[in-house]
């Protein structure tokens, strides 16, 4: 089942399955980053007011506003 990034919790695994086509403009900028679809990745802290959020994917901490996290489709992995 698909979600929106942005509706995961701390400690979540999942997989990037996709991008929302309204979120066009992000999408270059996130495929450079190394969001790919297939990509695992797990939650791993939310800003006190939410955002933004900090995922750890491929070695790396990286850091997605709630707007652009909220483009990106993912699976939970168990």
């Amino acid at each position: 089942m698909k979600y929106s990034l942005n509706t995961f919790s701390v400690g979540d695994k999942g997989k990037i399955t996709g991008f929302d086509i309204a979120g066009k403009a992000y999408r270059k900028r996130l495929l450079a980053m190394g969001l790919t679809r297939g990509t695992e990745f797990k939650i791993t802290r939310f800003a006190p007011l939410g955002d933004p959020i900090e995922i750890k994917l491929r070695g790396f901490s990286l850091t997605l506003r709630k707007e652009e996290a909220s483009v990106i489709f993912a699976e939970l992995v168990a």
